[in-house]
């Protein structure tokens, strides 16, 4: 199987519907990842076929559990190498996409990336994200980079707007840490990514307003 194929049949098991032209730009994602990588060392997957699965369709598995109206603002801290942000921005062009890197190797791959995509709706903030003061909050701020949802939402709670949700992608679920998220109530979504035997978790998480007006 081709990597071309397996994004063909990956994105029709997740019912996404992708466009030629869509499929086309994550592939070309997928190719400036690898020729950067050997530089920059932006990901330990190598393999093609790994790399469909593991960083395209493992991304866009969680697209139909994000709550976004039309036109809708999201961030990606701890971006990397773009993940999940720029699959993300490549599907939903109606999205305003913030992806958030500290690293600058990773912040320059991220904001050659966006040119050669033509991302118009992404952009790219270098910076540690506990700093990050960007002129509007998101409704969604996705990262699958954090290692325990309470540093997530130490370092991210002032990015999200008050109705807005936290979104960590998640391998095998710890419930040790959603009891950690006192002041957060969070929901965990078991997801199913083709081509990829792993547990894979979607975790949403949003203020708790009772213990906010308290």
């Amino acid at each position: 199987m081709t990597p071309r194929e397996a994004l063909e049949r990956g994105a029709q098991e997740l019912a996404l519907g992708l466009r030629e032209e869509t499929r086309e730009r994550l592939l070309a994602y997928l190719a400036l990842m690898a020729k950067w990588n050997k530089t920059y060392n932006l990901t330990a997957v190598r393999d093609p076929l790994a790399m469909v699965s593991h960083h395209l369709l493992d991304s866009l598995a969680a697209l139909p559990h994000l709550a976004m109206p039309p036109s809708g603002a999201l961030a990606d801290v701890g971006s990397g190498a773009g993940l999940p942000g720029i699959p993300l921005a490549i599907v939903r062009p109606d999205w305003k996409v913030a992806l958030a890197e500290a690293s600058g190797k990773k912040a320059a791959f991220l904001r050659q990336a966006t040119i050669e995509l033509g991302l118009r709706n992404a952009e790219v903030h270098e910076g540690r994200v506990e700093s990050w003061r960007p002129a509007e909050r998101f409704p969604v701020v996705i990262s699958r980079a954090f290692a325990r949802l309470a540093q997530f939402a130490r370092a991210c709670a002032h990015l999200v707007t008050r109705e807005g949700c936290l979104v960590a992608m998640k391998g095998a679920l710890r419930p040790d840490e959603l009891a950690e998220m006192a002041a957060w109530r969070c929901a965990a979504v078991a997801l199913r990514v083709p081509f990829l035997d792993a547990a894979r978790h979607l975790v949403i998480c949003r203020r708790d307003e009772a213990l906010a007006a308290a």
